[in-house]
C-alpha cells in the first residue's frame, strides 16, 4: 500500500510543478497528483510481472535449445527449475494480477531487451546458481528465489529506471517503493493459499482524501506559509535557499495546522526525512531549525489546534 510519506512527497512534487508552471488551474494541477498516484501503484503490478516475463524468456531459450539440429544432452534435458517456480507460476496465473495488468494495458512485451538482460545478469549472481543446483524443490526456495531478486538486483538499475521513465515520467523515484510492496507481497505469501494476497492501494480510505487536501490547501497557504519561513530566515541569503526545501517547509507547515488528528512531531519527522533524500545536503538540519522556531511562533499565536491524546 502507498504510504503516507510517498504521499506526502508527491505532494510535494505535485506543488513544484504547480507553482513553476504559474498554473491558475488548481483542479488540473489536482488531477495530476492523483494520477501520479494511480501509476505508482500501476508500477507495482509491473514490477510484480517482471520475473514473470524473464522466466518466460527462460523457457522460451530452452524451447529453442531443444529444437537445434544438433541439440546436446543439456539442451534436451534443460534444469527446469527456475521456469517451473512455483511462486513464479502463482504470480502469472494470478487473476486479479492478470486483471489489473490488462486493465491498464501493462506488461514487458515493448521491452525484451530488457528483459534479456536482467535475465543474463541473473543467472550469473550467486543465488541463483545455488538455488539452481540445490538438488531441492520447495515452496520455501522457490520463494527465497523470487525475494533475493527483488531484492537484490532492480532498485540500483539505471537500465531499468531509464525503460521506467520512458513508460511514465510519472514513475521518476517511484521504484524503490514499488519494489518494497512487492518483497511484502512476497512475504505474505503461503504454500497454502491459491491466490496472492495482494497489497491494497491505501492502508485507509481516508489517505487519498489527505493527499488532495494537503495539496491544494499548500498551493493555497504557499505565500502565507513563506511569510513564516522568511521571518526565521532573515539572516539568510534567500536567493540561496533550496526552492525544495521551501517546499517541504510550506507542505509541512500546512500539515501541521491544517489536520488536527496528526502529532506535531509525526509532521517535523516526516519532512524532515523526506528532506533528507530530495533536497540539499544538510537540508534536514536547516529545515529542522526553521520548522522548530515556526511551530513555536504558530503555537504562540493559537493557529495549531490539535485533538486527541498525546497529539501535542
Amino acid at each position: 500500500m502507498l504510504s503516507r510519506r510517498l504521499l506526502r512527497l508527491k505532494v510535494i512534487k505535485a506543488l513544484y510543478a504547480h507553482i513553476e508552471s504559474e498554473s491558475d488551474n488548481l483542479q488540473a494541477s489536482e488531477k495530476s497528483l492523483v494520477a501520479s498516484i494511480d501509476k505508482t501503484y500501476d508500477l507495482y503490478f509491473q514490477m510484480l510481472e517482471l520475473i514473470v516475463d524473464i522466466a518466460r524468456y527462460a523457457e522460451e531459450r530452452q524451447e529453442i535449445a531443444r529444437h537445434k539440429k544438433l541439440p546436446t544432452h543439456e539442451d534436451l534435458n534443460p534444469n527446469r527449475k527456475f521456469v517451473e517456480n512455483s511462486v513464479i507460476a502463482r504470480i502469472a496465473d494470478d487473476e486479479a494480477v492478470k486483471a489489473y495488468l490488462g486493465k491498464r494495458a501493462l506488461g514487458w512485451s515493448q521491452y525484451p531487451e530488457l528483459i534479456k538482460e536482467i535475465y543474463n545478469r541473473l543467472i550469473k549472481t550467486e543465488y541463483y546458481q545455488k538455488y539452481m543446483t540445490s538438488g531441492q524443490r520447495s515452496f520455501k526456495e522457490d520463494l527465497q528465489l523470487v525475494t533475493d531478486f527483488y531484492t537484490l538486483e532492480l532498485e540500483n538499475d539505471e537500465v531499468l529506471e531509464d525503460v521506467l521513465e520512458e513508460q511514465s515520467i510519472l514513475w521518476s523515484d517511484d521504484l524503490g517503493f514499488a519494489l518494497l510492496m512487492v518483497i511484502r507481497t512476497l512475504s505474505g505469501m503461503r504454500e497454502s493459499q491459491t491466490s496472492i494476497k495482494l497489497l491494497p492501494k491505501f492502508k485507509s480510505p481516508e489517505d487519498l482524501e489527505f493527499a488532495k487536501t494537503l495539496f491544494e490547501t499548500a498551493a493555497l497557504q504557499f505565500r502565507q506559509n513563506q511569510t513564516y519561513i522568511d521571518k526565521f530566515t532573515r539572516n539568510w541569503d534567500v536567493e540561496r535557499i533550496a526552492f525544495m526545501d521551501i517546499l517541504i517547509m510550506s507542505t509541512a507547515i500546512t500539515e501541521i495546522v491544517t489536520f488536527p488528528s496528526i502529532p506535531v512531531k509525526v509532521s517535523l519527522d516526516e519532512y524532515i526525512e523526506i528532506s533528507k533524500y530530495y533536497s540539499t545536503q544538510g537540508s534536514s538540519t536547516f529545515i529542522n531549525g526553521v520548522l522548530d522556531k515556526v511551530v513555536e511562533s504558530l503555537e504562540a499565536e493559537g493557529k495549531i489546534k490539535k485533538t486527541g491524546r498525546g497529539l501535542i
